[in-house]
């Protein structure tokens, strides 16, 4: 089970960006990576072509490494490490280690 999913809101703990939070947009599992909204963003030189007939240079943004990320628990608002406990009904539940809730 992955501890940061798509759409999570996140803190960045190191690097240029240290202390920015974004959105989840994409997570690589067999790179331990993920893209983050508006986070992490370099320049990408797009030639001309039928789709783009004015070329240039364009931002996008590029993967950050999961351990980089803090998720932002939404209930006390400050990034905090995840835990994993399993429920009543077996399914294992993301739990935010500040204050204990369940993370959706």
């Amino acid at each position: 089970m992955s501890r940061i999913r798509k759409g999570d809101t996140v803190t960045v703990l190191r690097g240029r960006d240290k202390g920015k939070r974004g959105k989840i947009l994409r997570v690589f599992g067999s790179a331990d990576e993920a893209l983050v909204e508006r986070i992490n963003l370099m320049k990408h030189f797009e030639q001309k072509s039928q789709q783009n007939p004015a070329g240039g240079i364009i931002e996008r943004e590029a993967p950050l490494p999961l351990s980089a990320l803090a998720i932002v628990c939404q209930r006390c608002n400050k990034p905090s490490r995840i835990g994993v406990r399993v429920g009543a009904d077996g399914m294992k539940q993301r739990v935010c280690h500040r204050c204990k809730e369940v993370i959706q």
